[in-house]
């Protein structure tokens, strides 16, 4: 995946206002089975975000944690959960008009 600010392509991304850098999941504890966790949402917020996408993969392999969406539910931030494709341009469509921060996985 290429993305315009980054330095290297990259297989997995972590978007957010104003930066981007490669999406390491064993920071977080991610992994397909148990799904994209909190910590990973939490450093996009940290960052500046104000709507969060996230990429289950070009299949939906990757899971989305419930404890996850909880986190974004309770902090009432709009989120948006999609295969790859479709959160690709998601994040390019509100990139125009708000704050956003995405997790892409490029594959699966």
């Amino acid at each position: 995946m290429v993305v315009e600010t980054a330095l290297v392509p990259l297989r997995d991304a972590t978007l957010f206002p104003g930066g981007v850098h490669a999406w390491d999941w064993r920071e977080s504890g991610t992994g397909h089975r148990v799904g994209i966790q909190p910590s990973a949402v939490i450093e996009l917020l940290d960052r500046g975000a104000r709507v969060v996408v996230l990429s289950r993969g070009v299949l939906g392999a990757l899971r989305v944690a419930p404890e996850t969406l909880a986190v974004l539910e309770r902090r009432g931030v709009p989120v948006h959960v999609l295969r790859t494709p479709e959160a690709i341009a998601r994040y390019n469509a509100l990139c125009a008009t708000e704050p956003v921060g995405a997790l892409i996985h490029s594959t699966c």
